[in-house]
């Protein structure tokens, strides 16, 4: 009897107050698809993360979230629907504009995400390759995509909202003018790292320095309008774009050999053992398995110095590695001096010699010697 009544009270109160039922309804079913919508992708991803297909765990992956906030903003827009037609208020006639433009944000999101996901997937997957992608190149063209999504997104909005696309174009052309002298530094820069992208002059991770302006370090970010360099001793460089259109920049990140020029002295008294010692320094260089033969060597008598004969020796290692190049150099100079000691020659340091006329006696050939600060040989 009481089950009955119940029930009664149920259907009569349903009948007046149907919309709550239907709203709650639309909302349980909201909720219910989420969850089943949910665990569908994230079974689907993982079964989509072991193929070698770039496609397919990135479009899983950005879809997720924002086809998660797509049912939430149909549901909500529906059940918004059936509230406005039982109360007839005025604000429920803007819930159509509002999931339209909803639609449209949940759209870009998931396209941006996919763009993101896409770049990341490629470099990954072009690293394992003999000639992989050039991140600089891969991040302009990723960022290419995302600004051309954001606008066709912003047209796409101002269009459903009832604005005229083609007068906001004519309006964006004559402004553009005014915009253009009033942030022409901003738009310099723009264009900087345009051209940084197109021409590469230098990538993130290289090793670049110019010598017009106080800059060197490991470039760290690519940016639109900034570029980040870090200088070796940790101190971030942030340098607007527009700057590399007036500057030299070198890059030793891609030199294809380093080179040793080093002038080495030998006393006067072994200038008869200075022939050898060149044609011994320099079969030593064209056998060191770290020096590129194929470059320029030379190793030849230079000059006569203050103190000493110089010699100088002017090759390239193939490495282009610095630590490793020191590592080399290092070698290099103590195979020298090991030749210059085996022909019984010494490397020379800074000497003066004092010519003594016979008239003087040795005391004052010591005073007078010692008066100059030089070393009497």
């Amino acid at each position: 009897m009481a089950d009955s009544q119940l029930y009664q009270f149920l259907v009569e109160w349903s009948g007046e107050n149907a919309w709550i039922v239907q709203v709650f309804v639309v909302v349980f079913l909201v909720l219910l698809f989420n969850l089943v919508l949910r665990l569908v992708l994230k079974r689907l991803q993982r079964k989509l993360q072991d193929t070698d297909n770039p496609w397919d765990d990135a479009v899983i992956g950005a879809l997720q979230q924002p086809l998660n906030l797509l049912v939430w903003i149909v549901g909500i827009a529906f059940a918004a629907d059936i509230v406005g037609a039982e109360t007839d208020a005025t604000i429920f006639n803007a819930i159509g504009p509002i999931r339209d433009v909803g639609v449209i944000v949940t759209l870009t999101w998931f396209l941006l995400r996919l763009a993101k996901r896409l770049q990341q997937n490629i470099l990954e997957r072009s690293q394992q390759k003999e000639t992989p992608l050039d991140p600089t190149t891969a991040d302009a063209i990723g960022k290419l995509i995302r600004a051309s999504i954001l606008i066709t997104a912003g047209l796409v909005i101002l269009q459903t909202l009832g604005f005229s696309i083609s007068g906001v174009l004519a309006f964006g052309g004559i402004g553009g003018i005014a915009i253009g002298f009033a942030a022409k530094d901003l738009l310099a820069n723009f264009f900087g790292g345009l051209m940084i992208y197109l021409d590469r002059p230098f990538a993130v991770g290289d090793w670049i320095n110019s010598p017009d302006r106080e800059i060197e370090g490991t470039v760290e970010h690519i940016g639109w309008r900034l570029t980040r360099i870090r200088t070796f001793d940790k101190r971030p460089i942030y340098v607007p774009n527009g700057v590399f259109s007036n500057i030299a920049v070198v890059n030793p990140s891609r030199m294809s050999h380093r080179r040793i020029h080093e002038t080495i002295g030998i006393r006067y008294d072994d200038i008869d053992k200075m022939q050898d010692i060149v044609e011994d320094v320099k079969a030593m260089l064209g056998q060191h398995p770290e020096i590129e033969s194929s470059q320029t060597l030379m190793v030849n008598f230079n000059s006569f110095a203050a103190s000493s004969i110089d010699f100088f020796v002017y090759t390239f290692t193939k490495t282009t590695v610095w630590t490793r190049y020191h590592e080399i150099k290092q070698d290099v100079l103590l195979q020298i001096s090991e030749i210059i000691s085996r022909h019984g020659a010494e490397i020379a340091f800074p000497t003066s010699t004092v010519h003594v006329p016979q008239a003087m006696t040795p005391a004052e050939a010591a005073v007078a010697a010692a008066g100059q600060g030089m070393e009497q040989v």
